[in-house]
């Protein structure tokens, strides 16, 4: 996907900063409007992904209220948190945004399920309920069962660390007392089991059938399966019919501990489809210096360790993450973005970065820093104005949100990606106008 000659000087209107969640749907975004677009990004934070799609879970934070009508919380958090990037945002930009990135996964094999705008709940592998907006396929029966608490047999495995069903029924016996367990030896596996060994073994017909055969004793008064989430990485829909025809029932996945299989799969789809659509990606690279110049376009040394590809573009889309992605870094005084040294919204020291517990209910200052943006998400000097006319920033570099307790990330992610597009378009469409008549 990556092949590109050493030391090549390529063009572009258009170049995405980030290969996580906020960067692979703002370079779909891109693709889909025919924008000219180059990903530079290392793939590694998407992994991490829970495969669950959230919009909006909880508000306010310390009180930790959770919401089954996430608009209804959106626009509750826009009234009492109006510096929350969503407050940019319509609702009908978000929604439109997530329909179509759903859209995009739905013709490439991997389908999400929306529950009539309300948020649903999931089990985890830790035993508690995750409060999401939008489920794959893999796991969307396991919504129903929890929503129904239905009687289910959760599968466990011998040697795979971090997945338990018997720690899962036991948390949550009081609230679904239908669950039982019980462990496994996997197919072709001795001693350490690993997910992603398993999911691509699942791909195999035969160690398919030998799972079912070994799963099918146990089966006496339930009505649907739940596995940790390994059912494939490429024919995940396959794997589950198949699974179902042998067992006689619904099948679903539990999220499990990061790094995921629901992560791996994302960016596979994402990785194989952005190229055909006519992306130039650079994954696995990182930007090594970024330059603006004085006609205004942005020039990048991109590479491994050392500079391989030289990038001129016209627009820059920021999606680099947080502290994890290496978009923002910290020293022993201060938070900094890392490639253009931008203003960082943050506590006035560094002692006000966290508070006295380690689990205050309301998260710490540090939680809320990143970019402050004007409404086109364009990143704004000390003096509150635009650093570049066609410099936007996407996703968890923005300022005053805390996305992990809000349980907002994908929808975030997703929406203030689309916005960054749309006001490149805009923006774009302006000058050509500008010119015509001028």
């Amino acid at each position: 996907m990556n092949n590109h000659t050493v030391n090549e000087h390529i063009q572009c209107r258009l170049m995405v900063i980030g290969a996580g969640m906020a960067g692979m749907a703002a370079t779909l975004f891109a693709a889909n409007r025919q924008i000219d677009t180059v990903q530079v990004g290392v793939t590694g934070e998407i992994n991490f992904a829970s495969g669950l799609l959230d919009l909006l879970a909880v508000h306010p934070i310390p009180s930790g209220t959770l919401w089954d009508n996430p608009r209804e919380a959106v626009r509750r958090l826009v009234r009492e948190a109006p510096d929350h990037p969503y407050a940019r945002l319509t609702m009908d930009r978000i929604e439109s945004a997530l329909e179509e990135f759903t859209s995009f996964l739905k013709k490439v094999g991997h389908p999400y399920y929306f529950h009539s705008g309300r948020n649903s709940q999931v089990l985890t592998a830790v035993g508690t309920a995750k409060t999401t907006y939008a489920v794959p396929l893999s796991m969307h029966n396991g919504s129903i069962a929890y929503k129904k608490r239905l009687p289910c047999l959760l599968v466990d495995f011998e040697g795979l660390k971090g997945f338990s069903g018997r720690q899962i029924a036991e948390t949550m016996k009081r609230q679904w007392p239908a669950l039982r367990h019980v462990s496994l030896g996997f197919p072709d596996v001795s001693g350490e089991a690993y997910t992603e060994h398993m999911a691509r073994a699942l791909e195999t017909e035969s160690i398919r059938a030998q799972l079912a055969d070994a799963v099918r004793p146990y089966l006496k008064g339930v009505e649907m399966v739940g596995l940790p989430a390994i059912l494939g990485i490429y024919r995940t829909r396959d794997i589950i019919a198949f699974l179902e025809d042998a067992l006689g029932l619904p099948v679903f996945e539990i999220p499990g501990i990061p790094p995921s299989i629901t992560g791996l799969r994302l960016r596979e789809v994402f990785e194989d489809q952005l190229p055909h659509r006519g992306v130039r990606t650079f994954y696995q690279k990182r930007v090594l210096s970024a330059h603006i110049q004085k006609n205004g376009s942005f020039l990048f040394a991109v590479g491994g360790g050392e500079p391989e590809v030289r990038i001129t573009a016209d627009a820059v889309i920021l999606a680099t993450g947080r502290f994890f992605g290496k978009g923002l870094t910290a020293d022993h005084r201060e938070i900094r973005e890392a490639l253009f040294d931008l203003p960082v919204f943050q506590p006035d020291c560094r002692g006000q970065w966290h508070r006295r517990a380690f689990l205050n209910p309301g998260g710490h200052p540090i939680n809320q820093c990143g970019l402050e943006t004007d409404e086109q998400f364009r990143p704004l000097s000390l003096e509150k104005k635009p650093v570049h006319h066609h410099l936007y920033a996407a996703g968890s570099i923005l300022a005053h949100q805390d996305w992990i307790r809000q349980k907002c990330g994908s929808g975030l992610a997703i929406a203030t990606a689309h916005a960054a597009v749309a006001a490149f378009e805009r923006a774009t469409d302006n000058e050509i106008d500008a010119s015509a008549t001028g």
